[in-house]
């Protein structure tokens, strides 16, 4: 029983220091031909799980059997509930919510209202000028109109008061 414990305790040692220090360069390396490994279907297949359990399976098996009195069997049976405890709470508390997690550089302009930006192209009474507007980790420019109906100068610190027709309406603000 020992060999089979200290086999998926070992196992799942090597596949993670695998999958952490060579993962993506394998993964570019053979071009895909280990995408089968990937099980398609429920998250909760998903290798991070399984192989966890797995592991946990090892180490609680080599912890019972070496520290307790119990049969065979018995060691069986509460390292397979303590791996399965472990898998469900890899699923629920690290895979679930990076399943739900946004990862995307996109803004909505609707969500611009109340955000700082520079004017880089005069804004004129009646017209249009341009201004930018720090989002996320990178500067965006988009199409301005004065708010108040006054001429805001180029290099003005403006606040976005509303978005209306692809439009940003600023005021300009005085930061003294």
């Amino acid at each position: 029983m020992e060999t089979l414990f200290l086999s998926c305790l070992i196992g799942g040692i090597l596949y993670a220091l695998v999958s952490v220090i060579f993962g993506d360069w394998l993964g570019q390396a053979l071009d895909g031909a280990l995408d089968f490994l990937s099980i398609d279907g429920h998250s909760w297949l998903s290798p991070t799980a399984l192989v966890g359990g797995i592991t946990v399976f090892g180490g609680a098996g080599v912890m019972l059997q070496r520290y307790t009195a119990f049969g065979s069997a018995a060691i069986v049976t509460v390292a397979l509930l303590i791996a399965l405890l472990a898998g469900t709470a890899v699923f629920f508390l690290y895979i679930k919510p990076m399943e739900q997690s946004e990862n995307s550089i996109a803004f909505s302009l609707n969500g611009m209202s109340g955000m700082l930006g520079e004017v880089i192209v005069p804004i004129p009474a009646q017209g249009y000028g341009e201004v930018m507007v720090k989002v996320g980790a990178g500067f965006t420019n988009q199409i301005a109109a004065s708010f108040d109906g006054i001429e805001i100068a180029g290099g003005s610190r403006v606040v976005i008061v509303e978005v209306r027709d692809s439009t940003l309406y600023v005021s300009e603000v005085n930061l003294s």
